[in-house]
C-alpha cells in the first residue's frame, strides 16, 4: 500500500509540475513576430512604408506584416518605431500619425492622430510617450514650432507639449532625464536638450558640434553622440565628431573629431563598442578609446548604406532601394565576412530586435 501511495504521489507531483509549466505565460509564444528582427522601410513614391519580419535564425521571414494582420497600409514615410513591454509605436512623419500595435502579433490597438506635426522619434517612460516633432518642417530655423509631444499611452492622447529648439531628432532616456539631439530638421543645429521627466521641464541645453544625431549610453552611463557636421554643399562645412557627455555633470567630457571633409552617418553601440559608418564603410572603436580608427572593419554594400544594427557578433546592414525591394546584409564580426543577404522593405531604414 505504501508503494502504491508513493507512486500515486509521484504521478500527482508530475502532473502539477506539468500543468504549472503550461500555465506559465513566459513559456508560451506571445505571437508570430516574437524572437526575430523587424525591418522598417520608409516607403517612397513607389509604395507605402512597411515592416518586415525575419526570424532570429535568418531562415524565414515575412514582408508587410502590418498589412497582413490588419488589411491596411501604414503610409509614407515611416520614420521610426518605439517600444514598451508589449506595444510598438509606428511613427509615420508626413502622415502625422503614430500607429499602436501589439509588438508580437502586430494587431492594431489604436492610433494617435491629433497633436503631432512631423513626428520623428519616440521613447516610452512610465506610460508616457515623448515624441520629437519638427513642427511645420519648413526650411529655415523657425524656433517657435518645434516641440516634444507628451502622450498618455492609456488614452493615446497628446496631453502636453514641451517647446524646444529647432530640429529635434533622436530621443533617449536615462535615470529621470530625456536627452534630445537637435540635428536641425531641414537646416542645422548644434544642441542636446536635457529634460527632467519629473516635471517635464528643460534642465539644460548642451552645445555640441553641428548636426548631432544618433545617441547611445555606454556601460558607465555616459552619453555618446554622433555628430555629422555640416557638409561642404551647405557652404559652411564643419567637422564631424564623436562626443561623450557626462550624464552626471551634463558637460561634454570628450570629443574625437574626424578629418575635414569626413562626415559620419550611422552609429550603433553594442557591448561598449561603437560602430559607425562613413559612406558604405563600417568602423568600430571602444567607447573608452581616445582616438579615431584609421581602418574600416568592412564595406557593407556597394549600393547605399541606410541603416545598421549589431547583436551577438553579427552586423546587420541595410542596402536601401527607394524604387524596389531593399536588402539586409548580415556580417559575422568575428571574421568580418558576409554570411547572408535577405530581402528588406522599400526604403529600408531601421532595424529592431524583437
Amino acid at each position: 500500500m505504501k508503494r502504491i501511495n508513493l507512486i500515486f504521489n509521484a504521478l500527482m507531483l508530475s502532473c502539477i509540475i506539468f500543468l504549472s509549466s503550461c500555465n506559465d505565460d513566459d513559456q508560451l509564444p506571445r505571437g508570430d513576430y516574437e524572437n526575430g528582427i523587424l525591418i522598417a522601410g520608409e516607403g517612397s513614391g513607389a509604395g507605402t512604408g512597411s515592416i518586415s519580419f525575419v526570424a532570429d535564425d535568418l531562415r524565414s521571414g515575412e514582408d508587410r506584416i502590418f498589412n497582413t494582420v490588419n488589411g491596411e497600409d501604414l503610409g509614407t514615410f515611416l520614420q521610426s518605431v518605439a517600444f514598451d513591454d508589449n506595444q510598438a509605436y509606428i511613427i509615420v512623419d508626413n502622415q502625422n500619425t503614430i500607429t499602436v500595435v501589439n509588438r508580437f502579433t502586430f494587431e492594431k490597438l489604436g492610433e494617435i492622430t491629433i497633436g503631432l506635426q512631423v513626428p520623428r522619434f519616440m521613447v516610452v517612460v512610465d506610460n508616457k510617450g515623448y515624441v520629437t516633432n519638427w513642427g511645420s518642417g519648413s526650411f529655415g530655423n523657425n524656433v517657435d514650432d518645434d516641440f516634444i509631444a507628451v502622450v498618455d499611452l492609456t488614452t493615446l492622447q497628446v496631453t502636453s507639449t514641451i517647446n524646444v529648439e529647432v530640429g529635434p531628432e533622436q530621443i533617449v532616456y536615462q535615470n529621470g532625464r530625456l536627452f534630445v539631439s537637435h540635428k536641425g530638421g531641414y537646416g542645422s543645429n548644434n544642441k542636446i536638450t536635457v529634460i527632467d521627466t519629473s516635471d517635464d521641464s528643460i534642465e539644460r541645453v548642451i552645445e555640441v558640434k553641428d548636426k548631432p544625431d544618433e545617441m547611445a549610453f555606454t556601460s558607465s552611463g555616459d552619453l555618446v553622440v554622433l555628430v555629422g557636421g555640416n557638409e561642404s554643399w551647405t557652404g559652411n562645412e564643419t567637422l564631424g565628431s564623436i562626443m561623450v557627455i557626462n550624464t552626471n555633470t551634463l558637460n561634454v567630457e570628450s570629443e574625437l573629431d574626424f578629418a575635414s571633409g569626413v562626415h559620419p552617418g550611422l552609429m550603433y553601440l553594442d557591448d561598449n563598442m561603437i560602430y559607425y559608418t562613413i559612406g558604405n564603410d563600417v568602423f568600430s572603436m571602444s567607447a573608452n578609446s581616445n582616438s579615431i580608427p584609421t581602418t574600416s572593419l568592412l564595406t557593407a554594400t556597394d549600393g547605399f548604406l541606410y541603416g545598421m544594427a549589431v547583436r551577438n557578433s553579427q552586423l546587420y546592414a541595410l542596402n536601401v532601394s527607394f524604387t524596389d525591394i531593399s536588402e539586409m546584409i548580415v556580417f559575422d564580426l568575428n571574421t568580418n565576412t558576409q554570411i547572408q543577404t535577405i530581402d528588406a522593405p522599400l526604403g529600408a531604414a531601421k532595424i529592431y530586435f524583437n
